[in-house]
């Protein structure tokens, strides 16, 4: 089995990793700017007395401890740690001699309210920014009132990258939200289809067998006196179509199990799905229990998509066992026509327009195809006809490659 390749190094780096980074590459730029860089007459930034003297650079080291501190803490404790990256701001700042907290001294803070923002709840991310700001605030009033100059353009311009740092994470934690809702939203219509797609199996798979059995137990009951030879074949139908019925249940079972001992292996392939193959099959099994089905084959036949054709089948199926345990008569018809860009299906019987209960119209089974046709993309129709009887219709587009 081939491992899994390790993600890019920058997607491995933690919140924590990147604000350090960014706080070491802030302090080295400010150093590097107090120097002469090549081609410049002299530094973009005169060096103060203090940066260079001990008591400077015990600053320093302490501003950097306390960011590290800070940086460490912040996915556990995101406020507090965010006081603590302030803190070492404000107090990197000090050596520096300058009028504001400069922006390469903020970077961390930038980072620390992204983060904030991206993964905590609005009103914690909103807190992280209030807090942000008024450092910035706090840091200018004390100098003003120590009488010292102070950099409101320059602290103003360092605002508004806190502000678009925390306004990025706000868009990073809406779009996760987003995407997390759609992945739930997915799950359960995914859940919720193959739900639906069981329930139509099992009922297509037991509502015809049962139907067929109450037809053939019918039968064996009226003749067992008179005919028993007639009522031992029919009771042999019963069992046979007992037996494959359930068959198919352990089948379906043993696959919704994972695969259980005893039942389905996990590496055996999954049993053949019916098609328009077996529409004959299914017309003599029903012939048999009593109720005359009439297949006709109009068309050119062709291959079909195998969810067309299982489609095809079921929707067949399911309006034969209608007619047997509802209609009322002793025949149906069932037309099945390929026409070009689309397979046509038609149920006709003479029987009762409605059944018990107005099952016909409004049963499980009428609801089952009209989602198998739906999910097809097609048209489906089951009404009474004019002059008795009741129609099932359906039409189902063929996709292109196998037309």
């Amino acid at each position: 089995m081939s491992a899994t390749p390790a993600p890019p190094l920058l997607k491995r780096l933690s919140p924590a990793a990147w604000m350090a980074l960014a706080w070491c590459a802030g302090s080295a730029l400010s150093l590097l700017f107090r120097f002469r860089l090549p081609g410049e007459s002299q530094p973009s930034v005169w060096p103060s007395v203090l940066l260079f003297r001990w008591d400077g650079l015990l600053t320093l080291a302490a501003a950097t401890a306390v960011t590290l501190l800070g940086c460490v803490r912040l996915e556990r404790r995101p406020l507090p740690a965010l006081a603590l990256l302030l803190a070492g701001a404000a107090l990197g700042s000090t050596p520096l001699s300058v009028a504001e907290i400069p922006l390469l001294q903020f970077l961390a803070v930038d980072v620390a309210l992204y983060c904030v923002a991206a993964s905590r709840p609005r009103r914690t991310g909103a807190a992280a920014l209030a807090m942000a700001l008024s450092t910035l605030a706090a840091y200018l009033t004390v100098r003003l009132l120590s009488g010292w100059v102070v950099g409101t353009s320059a602290e103003l311009t360092v605002a508004l990258t806190a502000v678009i740092a925390w306004l990025l994470g706000r868009a990073t934690h809406e779009s996760r939200a987003h995407a997390g809702q759609l992945r739930a939203q997915a799950a359960a219509q995914a859940v919720t289809a193959e739900r639906l797609r069981i329930a139509r199996e099992l009922h297509d798979m037991v509502a015809h067998t049962i139907g067929i059995v109450a037809l053939q137990a019918g039968a064996a009951r009226r003749v067992i006196d008179t005919r028993p030879e007639l009522a031992r074949d029919a009771l042999g139908a019963v069992e046979t179509a007992s037996r494959e019925t359930l068959s198919g249940l352990r089948r379906m079972l043993g696959a919704l199990r994972g695969a259980a001992p005893g039942e389905v292996s996990a590496t055996a392939p999954p049993p053949p799905s019916p098609g328009l193959a077996d529409i004959n099959r299914l017309a003599a099994r029903t012939t048999a229990a009593g109720v005359r089905v009439h297949v006709r084959w109009l068309g050119t036949p062709g291959p079909l998509p195998p969810e067309v054709d299982v489609s095809a089948y079921r929707i067949v199926q399911e309006a034969v066992t209608n007619v047997v345990r509802h209609a009322g008569t002793d025949s149906c018809q069932v037309t099945v026509e390929r026409r070009g860009k689309e397979l046509r299906i038609e149920v006709l019987d003479e029987g009762r327009s409605g059944g018990t209960g107005g099952s016909r119209g409004t049963g499980y089974g009428l609801l089952g195809m009209r989602e198998r046709v739906s999910l097809l993309h097609g048209e489906f129709s089951a009404r009474p006809c004019p002059g008795g009887g009741f129609r099932v219709a359906a039409r189902l587009p063929v996709p292109e490659p196998v037309r």
